[in-house]
């Protein structure tokens, strides 16, 4: 959770830099968390209502968090594109690689780079944020 108020506060549109695949996966997860339980009131309401055949309506609950996870999509929409050019720019890649996702298996590429150690020793867009110049342990991932 540290790592995710992390990016929220320090990092919010911070586009330079570089990011450890331990705060850029912790805030992947955390995100991902939160966008569910907020959209969890429409699914289930979704749910019901087609299995009444679609003659139920949505209830105020499901549109609320409909609304809910809309702006918080929205307030975290700058923040989880600036830890991945940060992760990308840990990799040694530009943050232009991210719109390789843009096309079809893209995504698998950017993926691969996401998951990839970042660069022993600083690169051009910085020092390593692991505060290494060898290689990493896994007690550092």
């Amino acid at each position: 959770m540290n790592e995710y108020l992390k990016v929220l506060r320090t990092h919010y549109a911070d586009f330079s830099g570089r990011t450890r695949r331990r705060e850029y996966w912790l805030f992947t997860l955390v995100n991902t968390v939160i966008s569910f339980v907020l959209a969890l009131p429409f699914l289930l309401s979704s749910a019901a209502a087609s299995a009444d055949g679609g003659a139920g309506s949505l209830s105020g609950l499901a549109l609320g968090s409909t609304v809910l996870a809309s702006i918080y999509t929205l307030a975290v929409f700058v923040p989880s594109l600036a830890v991945v050019v940060r992760r990308l720019h840990d990799t040694g890649k530009s943050g232009w690689w991210y719109l390789l996702s843009f096309i079809p298996l893209g995504s698998l590429a950017v993926l691969v780079f996401l998951l990839l150690d970042g660069e022993p020793g600083a690169n051009k867009w910085g020092p390593n944020p692991k505060g290494m110049v060898g290689g990493a342990s896994a007690a550092n991932w």
